[in-house]
């Protein structure tokens, strides 16, 4: 699953590496970006992140609390 951000200049994918299967941190978050130097972001054009099942659950966790608050009705 790719996602694209900050005006396509960032692009992340969410995937298994079935490479690293032997490995418990086997879900890899690969973070590109594509912009002039100046406003990068990560010193590296690619940057991996690998998770764990659990980690990667608690991402998603994380994630889904902030979108429920993000669109509920602001409290007057």
């Amino acid at each position: 699953m790719a996602i694209h951000l900050l005006e396509n200049t960032l692009k992340i994918n969410i995937y298994y590496d079935e490479a690293d299967c032997s490995f418990d941190d086997n879900i890899c978050v690969s973070i590109l970006e594509d912009c002039p130097e100046e406003e990068k972001i990560f010193r590296a054009q690619e940057t991996n992140l690998y998770l764990t099942p659990a980690q990667a659950t608690q991402l998603v966790q994380a994630l889904t609390a902030a979108t429920s608050e993000s669109t509920r009705p602001a409290s007057t």
